[in-house]
């Protein structure tokens, strides 16, 4: 996509995601968006897009740390529970209590029963969420090896990402399908009727961030909508279907 189409669509979909947030206000609801991936999805770029031009009174990102002790001893939901949106807010999780799914249970920072037990109880703790309701949409952002490697490189010679660097950096690609297993367990698992998971090709940010803003987009109701905007390639982003999966459409 050359720069200039790719300005001009963000451009115009950030003015779409503005006006669904003015009905968002005055109508008092809760909407939660998380964004899960592989390091290196391009979960960081993505929401910065997506919050550039939104209210920052009513606009909140969360992107937890490493939980403390104290934290480490309480109902696994409990520290998530606080961030949640109250009435007329827009909460982005960049990453999510879906961290024991995927690097938790990978490098093995939690037991078996704890991730047996986060499995067993996540889709009920999700149910009522949206039956409180806030709208929740949940968005897995997808790589390839290649493109993951070629990412994790790129930061480590870049000056201004040595923030983004870890140890389990090193982890990425050596793991790669461990990482997959999870992936998919998670994803066959944990979609259901009140919170499905929306896959993104993530492979192209460019092309990523618009496909997951026009998806979101078109999933709100709001005035003056410009529903010529919103039309989805059905290869970049799809809707995972748990009873179906078609596990191609990932990276293996």
């Amino acid at each position: 996509m050359k720069n200039p189409t790719y300005k001009t669509t963000l451009l115009e979909l950030q003015i779409e995601l503005v006006k669904a947030q003015k009905q968002i206000l005055e109508q008092n609801r809760k909407l939660l968006v998380i964004i899960e991936g592989r390091d290196c999805a391009g979960k960081d770029s993505t929401i910065k897009r997506i919050v550039a031009h939104t209210s920052p009174r009513e606009t909140r990102v969360t992107a937890l740390g490493k939980p403390t002790d104290q934290e480490r001893s309480s109902w696994y939901f409990q520290r998530y529970v606080a961030h949640l949106p109250a009435a007329s807010e827009f909460v982005l999780f960049n990453r999510s209590w879906y961290n024991r799914a995927g690097v938790e249970k990978v490098m093995g920072f939690c037991t078996e029963d704890e991730y047996q037990e986060f499995m067993d109880t996540v889709n009920q703790f999700e149910t009522m969420l949206v039956g409180s309701g806030i709208l929740l949409f949940k968005y897995y952002l997808d790589i390839d090896k290649k493109t993951q490697h070629k990412r994790l490189a790129k930061r480590r010679n870049d000056p201004l990402k040595q923030w983004k660097r870890s140890p389990i950096d090193a982890c990425a690609q050596n793991l790669w399908k461990e990482y997959s297993d999870a992936r998919n367990l998670m994803l066959q698992n944990t979609s259901h009727s009140e919170a499905p998971w929306t896959i993104v090709d993530a492979n192209d940010k460019k092309h990523a961030r618009l496909q997951l803003l026009k998806h979101l987009l078109a999933q709100l109701e709001y005035p003056d909508k410009n529903r010529s905007l919103l039309s989805l390639d059905n290869k970049r982003i799809f809707d995972f279907d748990a009873a179906n999966p078609s596990w191609s459409q990932l990276a293996p």
